[in-house]
């Protein structure tokens, strides 16, 4: 999604921030950081920028009240794009709030780095960029070095890794009247974490084609794996051929159109007034915008792919990749043996 080749790293600043539950506190820098050493500043950008090589979903800040300016990461990121105020003092003002954030017992504290970037490329445009990053892993390393005879032998605790960055986001200096656009990491998947997207950055997901297009695939996904039981006696493998036919649908179509996925997808009258019930519940909920039609996005449904199973599990014995006509597979019962059994039907080997 991004491409850094051209960034460079403009300004940066670190301060620590604490757990405020556990009544730790932060502590602010005094000045900016002065990076002479350019191998170090290109490890810098590595470590900031690589993970987001890989994120698609760009959002945007929000606040529940409808008033972007009471944000305050909106408030501080377009005060820093200004420059109205200095970069290094709003720096402190964001670990301070982030402080303030911080109010779940396992949150751990880590350093906050702010940084300012130039020339980063999101969606084929140059443009400047905040980033904000948390470290809160530490590891330990060996570290080798050559001595006379032979080699000395050292660590180093409590390191960073570069290869890990644990929270981030950049913003993006464009569409500030919608809530510029914003890219999230997010890497310590934990039930605390949620603090970092929703009460520290206050975002949403922007609805372009990208994400209605993950985002309806997942709703699906969620559909044929856990609710559709609800309602309907249905074989796992009918299950299976379900998500292939909705994943053929989206890699054969250019839009999307709910009422003519449902039709060609589903077929079922009675299954596709639940499957719609349940999107249409879901919209309402997160203003997820798939209810009407959009045009489908080839990364999102690649991304998707991944995740979708046409794998159909037998005790620890065996498994049948069902990728095509599910007519070619019956499931029966075997009396004699108490077991069930699959017959499936082809022409060769191969």
């Amino acid at each position: 999604m991004i491409s850094f080749f051209k960034a460079s790293l403009d300004l940066i600043s670190v301060h620590r921030v604490g757990n405020k539950v556990q009544d730790e506190f932060y502590i602010l820098s005094e000045q900016p950081l002065n990076i002479a050493d350019e191998v170090l500043r290109g490890l810098l950008i590595k470590y900031f920028l690589s993970p987001f090589e890989k994120a698609n979903e760009v959002y945007r800040f929000t606040h529940s009240s409808g008033d972007l300016n009471l944000n305050e990461l909106f408030h501080f990121s377009s005060l820093m794009f200004s420059d109205e105020v200095s970069f290094h003092e709003l720096s402190g003002n964001i670990a301070k709030y982030l402080y303030e954030s911080s109010d779940h017992p396992k949150i751990k504290a880590g350093e906050l780095y702010i940084a300012s970037f130039k020339d980063l490329q999101l969606e084929g445009e140059l443009l400047d960029a905040i980033g904000i990053f948390k470290s809160e892993s530490k590891e330990s390393y060996l570290k080798v070095s050559p001595e006379q005879g032979g080699f000395a032998l050292s660590y180093e605790e409590d390191a960073i890794n570069i290869q890990k960055l644990d929270k981030g986001c950049l913003i993006f200096n464009t569409e500030k009247e919608e809530g510029y656009r914003v890219m999230l990491i997010d890497q310590t998947n934990r039930s605390d974490a949620a603090y970092w997207k929703d009460d520290f950055l206050q975002l949403k997901i922007r609805n372009d084609s990208f994400n209605k297009t993950n985002t309806t695939l997942g709703v699906y996904k969620n559909f044929i794996t856990s609710k559709i039981d609800d309602e309907f006696d249905i074989s796992k493998a009918d299950k299976i051929d379900l998500l292939n036919r909705s994943m053929k649908y989206f890699k054969e179509k250019d839009s999307f159109d709910l009422d003519e996925f449902s039709e060609e997808v589903i077929e079922n009258p009675k299954a596709i007034e639940s499957f719609k019930k349940f999107s249409r519940e879901y919209n309402e909920e997160f203003d997820a915008g798939i209810d009407q039609p959009f045009d489908i996005s080839g990364a999102a449904v690649k991304k998707q792919s991944r995740v979708f199973k046409s794998v159909l599990k037998l005790d620890k014995n065996f498994h049948i990749y069902i990728h095509g006509n599910k007519e070619l597979i019956e499931k029966g019962f075997d009396d004699d043996k108490s077991m069930n059994y699959y017959k499936v039907y082809f022409r060769e080997e191969q």
